[in-house]
C-alpha cells in the first residue's frame, strides 16, 4: 500500500487581488484575503468580483484562496455575514477563516472551514475540539513550542497552520481588549488601535521606574526561517506569512524567500509534496531583511529566551550600514561596505532615542567612503551617528518590475489524424487537453529542417503558464506545416489545457462535525470566550458549556479585568523573574502611558503576564444604528 505524501502549503497574505496574484506567481500554494466585510483587518476588504478574479488565477495552479470572515459578530450582522459567505463561495473561494462560532449555526454553503488565529488555540483539548466540530485547518497560537505543536499534531487529524513570518501580536490572539477599552475600537472586530506599539514607562510596586519611554509591549517580528524543517517534523502543514496590510514588495520578497526554503526541504524529504502545481523562478534574490521588519525573533518555538522585544522602536530601522564620518553644508560622509543608491532611505536614533529618517538624493562613492546629499540635512546627524538603511532603492525598484515567473511542466505530443494533426498537452498533474488541425499532409522538401521547425514552434510557450518538459512527434513522415498553423494549434491546445485545469480544480467540502456533538473542554466561558451573539451562545451550549459570559465588547463597565494576556513577561525581560532570580517576588508592576495606568499581574505557574485595566472614561462612544437600538 502506498502511503500518500503529505502536502506542505505556503500561505501568503493578499491585501487585494493583484497582491494575491503576485503571491501565487512568487510561489504561494494558497493566499488569504479579506472579503467584502467582517475581516479582522478592517482596512483590507475586497469585493466579490476581485475574489473571483483571484480564484480564477490561483486555481489554474491548483493554489487555493481563503477568505477571512473572522471578526466576532453582533446578532444583527449574522444574516449579512451569511450572505457574504455565500457570495465568496460562489466567487470560487476554497475556504473560510472563522473566529465567531455563531457562523457554524447558520445555513452556510459547503465551504471548508478554517479556525482563525483569533480562536486562541494553545492546548491539545481546544485543538481537538475544533477538529471535531468541523474545522479542516486550524491556526495555532504563535506562542507554542515545537513540543506543544507536536502534541497537538498527534491528537488531531486536521491540518495545522502556523505563522512563520511577520508582525507579532504581543497578546494571545483574540485575548486583547486594550484597544476597545481605550478607544472603542475592538481588535476582535478588525479595528485594533495597536496600543502595543506605544511607548510606556514601567514602575515596580514601590513606584520606582524600571524603564522609561520604551515600547515595552512591542515585539520583534516573527522569523521561523531556521525552524521550518523542525516545524514540518512537528506536524505543521501550512506555513503562514503575516501581512494583509503590507505592501507588494513585502509580499513578493517574503513569499519568494519561504518558497525557496520549502522547496529545499521538499527535495530532501520524499514523504512530503508541494500543495499546488508549477515551479516559480525568480528574477531577484529574496532578502527578507530588506522589507519592513522590527528585527527578528523565533519567539517561543524553541522555548523562552531574552531579546524578543522591539523596545526601542516599533518602526523599521533597517540594517546597519556604517557611521557618519564627517558632515558639511548639505552633505555627510559614511564609510560603508554596502553600496548606497540615490533614493535610499536611511534611519538613525536621535539623542532622545527616537528613530528619525532621511532620504538620500545623491550617493557618490569616493574610495571607501560614500558622500550623500540628503533631502534636508538634519542638525542632529553628527559624526559618530550609526546609520541604518530601511529602504534599498535598487532592491525596491527590482521588485516594482516583473520579478518572478511560475510555470507548470507539460509534455507535448503531436500525432497524425485522418483529417490532419492533433496536439495533446499533458501536464505534471496528469490533466490533458487536445486540439486538432485539419490540414493536408504535404511532404517536406527539407525533412530535417521541417522537424526542427515543428519542435521550435511547439516549444514557444513563453507567454503561457506552461513550460515544455518533453516534445514527442508521432509522425509517419516529416510533414510540412506552416508556422502559422503550428502556432494556432499550440495556442488552442494551451487554452484548452488551462480550461481543463480550472475544471479539474476540486474545492474540498466542509468537514462533517462529529456526532454526537463534541464536548467543549470547559463548562464555563468568561468574556475571554468572545461570545457576542445568540448563535454563538447556542453553539457552545450545544457543546456542553453551561455558563457563558458575554464578550467584553457586549458589556458596559466590567471594572478591572485582564485587557491582555501574554506570554511576553516584562519581569523576565528586566531580569526580575522569580524563577530566574532567587528572592524576587512576582509583585504587580505598573505600565504608564500618559494618564493611562495598567497593572501588570504575573501568573508564574503558567508563565503569563496579565495587563489589567478598565474602560477609559473618555473613550469614544460607539453609536448603535437606530435600527438596532
Amino acid at each position: 500500500m502506498t502511503v500518500p505524501r503529505k502536502p506542505l502549503e505556503l500561505l501568503a497574505p493578499a491585501r487585494n487581488a493583484d497582491f494575491g496574484i503576485e503571491a501565487v506567481i512568487h510561489g504561494a500554494d494558497a493566499v488569504y484575503i479579506g472579503g467584502p466585510a467582517f475581516g479582522a483587518r478592517a482596512g483590507a476588504g475586497n469585493d466579490v468580483a476581485d475574489i473571483a478574479r483571484l480564484a480564477d488565477f490561483a486555481h489554474r495552479y491548483h493554489a487555493r484562496v481563503f477568505v477571512a470572515v473572522n471578526t466576532i459578530l453582533r446578532d444583527d450582522e449574522l444574516e449579512d455575514a451569511r450572505r457574504v459567505v455565500r457570495q465568496v463561495y460562489e466567487a470560487g473561494a476554497d475556504a473560510l477563516i472563522v473566529q465567531d462560532m455563531g457562523l457554524l449555526e447558520l445555513d452556510l454553503p459547503p465551504i471548508e472551514l478554517h479556525a482563525s488565529t483569533q480562536t486562541d488555540i494553545r492546548s491539545v483539548a481546544k485543538a481537538r475540539f475544533l477538529d471535531q466540530v468541523g474545522f479542516s485547518q486550524i491556526v495555532l497560537a504563535r506562542e507554542l513550542s515545537l513540543d506543544q505543536i507536536r502534541k497537538i499534531a498527534d491528537a488531531t487529524g486536521c491540518r495545522l497552520e502556523f505563522f512563520v513570518h511577520g508582525a507579532l501580536c504581543v497578546s494571545y490572539s483574540g485575548q486583547c481588549y486594550i484597544s476597545h477599552a481605550h478607544t472603542g475600537r475592538s481588535a476582535n472586530r478588525g479595528e485594533c488601535s495597536q496600543a502595543c506599539r506605544l511607548p510606556y514607562d514601567l514602575a515596580d510596586q514601590e513606584g520606582r521606574l524600571v524603564a522609561q519611554d520604551k515600547h515595552l509591549l512591542s515585539m520583534k517580528d516573527n522569523d521561523q526561517s531556521a525552524n521550518l524543517r523542525a516545524l514540518v517534523e512537528a506536524g505543521v502543514g501550512s506555513f503562514k506569512i503575516e501581512g494583509r496590510l503590507k505592501d507588494l514588495a513585502y509580499v513578493k520578497n517574503i513569499t519568494a524567500h519561504y518558497r525557496q526554503l520549502l522547496d529545499a526541504i521538499l527535495e530532501e524529504t520524499p514523504g512530503n509534496r508541494r500543495a499546488s502545481s508549477g515551479r516559480s523562478s525568480f528574477l531577484f534574490t529574496p532578502r527578507p531583511e530588506k522589507t519592513f521588519n522590527r528585527g527578528a525573533t523565533d519567539y517561543f518555538v524553541n522555548g523562552r529566551h531574552a531579546d524578543i522585544g522591539a523596545f526601542e522602536t516599533p518602526s523599521f530601522a533597517g540594517s546597519p550600514i556604517g557611521r557618519v564620518l564627517r558632515r558639511g553644508p548639505g552633505w555627510f560622509e559614511v564609510e560603508s561596505s554596502e553600496p548606497l543608491n540615490n533614493g535610499d532611505g536611511l534611519a538613525y536614533f536621535e539623542a532622545g532615542q527616537e528613530l528619525a529618517g532621511l532620504r538620500v538624493n545623491t550617493a557618490q562613492k569616493i574610495g571607501r567612503v560614500w558622500r550623500c546629499t540628503p533631502n534636508g540635512m538634519p542638525e542632529d546627524l553628527v559624526p559618530g551617528t550609526e546609520l541604518y538603511r530601511n529602504r534599498d532603492q535598487a532592491f525596491e525598484r527590482a521588485l516594482e518590475k516583473k520579478s518572478a515567473e511560475r510555470r507548470v511542466a507539460v509534455r507535448l505530443h503531436l500525432a497524425e489524424t485522418a483529417e490532419g494533426f492533433a496536439l495533446t498537452l499533458c501536464d505534471e498533474d496528469g490533466v490533458s487537453a487536445t486540439a486538432s488541425l485539419a490540414h493536408g499532409k504535404e511532404a517536406a522538401q527539407n525533412p530535417e529542417r521541417a522537424l526542427a521547425t515543428l519542435r521550435e514552434h511547439l516549444l514557444k510557450l513563453g507567454n503561457t503558464m506552461f513550460a515544455a518538459e518533453e516534445v514527442e512527434l508521432a509522425l509517419s513522415a516529416p510533414w510540412f506545416l506552416p508556422a502559422g498553423a503550428i502556432n494556432a494549434l499550440r495556442r488552442e491546445a494551451v487554452a484548452r489545457l488551462e480550461a481543463a485545469r480550472l475544471a479539474a480544480h476540486v474545492r474540498a467540502p466542509r468537514k462533517a462535525p462529529a456526532e454526537p456533538p463534541a464536548q467543549y473542554p470547559e463548562e464555563a466561558l468568561s468574556y475571554l470566550g468572545n461570545v457576542y451573539n445568540e448563535k454563538a451562545r447556542a453553539f457552545y451550549m450545544r457543546h456542553g458549556v453551561r455558563l457563558i459570559d458575554a464578550a467584553y465588547e457586549a458589556n458596559g463597565e466590567k471594572g478591572e479585568v485582564s485587557l491582555m494576556i501574554t506570554k511576553h513577561c516584562l519581569r523576565y525581560s528586566f531580569n526580575l523573574c522569580p524563577k530566574e532570580v532567587k528572592g524576587i517576588r512576582p509583585d504587580p508592576m505598573t505600565l504608564m502611558h500618559g494618564k493611562d495606568r495598567l497593572t501588570l499581574r504575573f501568573d508564574c505557574k503558567k508563565c503569563e503576564m496579565h495587563v489589567v485595566g478598565r474602560l477609559r472614561k473618555s473613550r469614544p462612544v460607539m453609536l448603535v444604528p437606530a435600527a438596532d437600538r
